[in-house]
């Protein structure tokens, strides 16, 4: 005979760490090639002058300088324009 009770399965238990999304730099602030500008899901920021993105759409400095942010309207297949916050390294 048991001596404990059914305990059941324990489901939903796990638990992973945050992936540290957002902006590592901000305007004004000077960079080197290659630094990490902002790392993001999806291209909520775009990538400008100066810089570009990777694969999992991380947006690094292409040269050294001096980070600006500037918003532009872009246009989606649908015709329809939404604003976008675009990275510069000057």
């Amino acid at each position: 005979m048991s001596k404990t009770k059914a305990g059941g399965t324990a489901r939903n238990v796990h638990d992973s760490p945050g992936q540290r999304l957002g902006l590592k730099i901000s305007g004004g602030q000077k960079v080197k090639v290659g630094d990490v500008l902002v790392r993001q899901i999806g291209m909520t920021k775009r990538p400008g002058k100066g810089t570009f993105a990777s694969r999992d759409f991380t947006i690094h400095a292409a040269k050294d300088g001096v980070v600006k942010f500037n918003q532009r309207r872009i246009k989606r297949f649908s015709g329809r324009s939404i604003p976008r916050t675009e990275v510069i390294v000057e």
